[in-house]
């Protein structure tokens, strides 16, 4: 029996949670679904600039598994843009920040608010 998954911190949920291209009936078009916890993944290495061992310290989580998270969002967002398809956030284990939501909750992947 597989060891629970830890909760990943991540500071918000993403206002816009699903991208398109753009003239092509969303009909049309294979989905890639991208987990909250790889989203911050991705916000926190290439948009906040952090290294790996800042962000999974941040994230709450050991530097190997940030890397893999890192590399499996990247994996899909590439895939998104040379394939041209659909790219879905949602999903994953993870809490929100409690410094920045006192609510302290582990969500699951696919579970509803």
């Amino acid at each position: 029996m597989p060891r629970p998954r830890r909760c990943r911190r991540v500071c918000f949920e993403p206002g816009v949670t699903y991208f398109k291209p753009a003239g092509i009936p969303l009909t049309d078009l294979e989905e890639v679904i991208l987990t909250i916890d790889e989203f911050e993944a991705i916000r926190l290495k290439d948009v906040d600039g952090l290294e790996q061992e800042q962000s999974a310290q941040r994230m709450n989580i050991s530097q190997p598994t940030f890397h893999r998270l890192y590399l499996q969002a990247r994996r899909k967002i590439g895939d998104v843009i040379v394939n041209g398809k659909a790219l879905k956030i949602e999903g994953g284990t993870y809490e929100i920040n409690p410094q920045q939501d006192k609510k302290r909750r582990c969500y699951r992947r696919g579970e509803k608010k």
